[in-house]
């Protein structure tokens, strides 16, 4: 006969239950939600610029070759001779507007550099008129100047408001670069200030756009102020009409070729 075991029975312990391991849910990770690394854009400028690395410069123009507007030049007289003291670092050979300047008018040229002794030196000629060139620069009128009652406006040394039409000149002097470059030719060079000073307010926003950022909302390329300047010194309005309808191709031609992937899209 068996023994019954005295007392209750024992109690066995359930089993632990255990989690199944799955794939992470959609869009989560370990430690939290996962985010997505944020996207890399290029800037249309940037963008535009790329161009000059992948194809070779025009001989005449100097753009790469979906941004060439040798088809477009017209070559223009011009009653005053524009020469453009270019900063010998500005690279902008897409964007850059000085070459375009240079080919649509007659006796216009680009001169590189940042130091010159003098006017004399710049054109290579003894004697010349000083007050007779005027420069066109981003810089402030001296202290006490009349601020400008149209788009130009011209002043002597000393500030004093001269008479853009009955005072002929014989030429302007453009500082050509980056603001900053623009900055370091007027400051290495004091005798520019001996000159008289062309001030511009630009007759419409300046054409770049997204392309490329100005300083300021009223500063503008080097055609548009040597456009906007042109007929106020006695050339035709058809002259400042030209210039600006070239440099709108260019910029129509580089945001082309970017968006046809020629260049990194922004």
């Amino acid at each position: 006969m068996e023994s019954k075991p005295k007392g209750p029975a024992p109690k066995h312990a359930a089993p632990k239950a255990t989690a199944k391991k799955g794939p992470a849910p959609r869009g989560r990770g370990a430690d939290g939600p996962r985010r997505n690394p944020p996207s890399k854009t290029v800037a249309p400028g940037a963008a535009a610029m790329a161009l000059s690395s992948k194809f070779p410069p025009c001989e005449k123009c100097g753009k790469p070759g979906p941004v060439c507007i040798c088809d477009r030049l017209e070559v223009m007289p011009s009653k005053v001779r524009v020469v453009i003291l270019q900063h010998p670092q500005e690279e902008d050979v897409v964007l850059g507007t000085a070459k375009l300047v240079a080919l649509s008018l007659e006796g216009a040229e680009i001169i590189r550099g940042i130091t010159w002794s003098s006017l004399d030196d710049v054109l290579g000629v003894e004697g010349v008129d000083k007050t007779k060139w005027a420069v066109l620069a981003a810089a402030k009128l001296p202290e006490g100047a009349a601020k400008p009652a149209g788009p130009v406006m011209m002043v002597d040394r000393n500030g004093q408001v001269m008479s853009v039409g009955r005072h002929k000149l014989e030429g302007i002097l453009v500082l050509d670069g980056t603001w900053s470059q623009a900055k370091t030719l007027w400051w290495r060079n004091a005798w520019l200030l001996k000159h008289p000073r062309i001030a511009l307010t630009p007759r419409e926003p300046g054409l770049y756009g997204r392309l490329r950022e100005e300083p300021r909302r009223d500063w503008v390329s080097t055609l548009e102020a040597v456009a906007d300047v042109l007929p106020a010194l006695g050339d035709p309005e058809s002259t400042r009409d030209q210039l600006r309808r070239l440099m709108r191709t260019m910029l129509q031609r580089a945001r082309d070729a970017v968006n046809a992937g020629a260049a990194p899209k922004p």
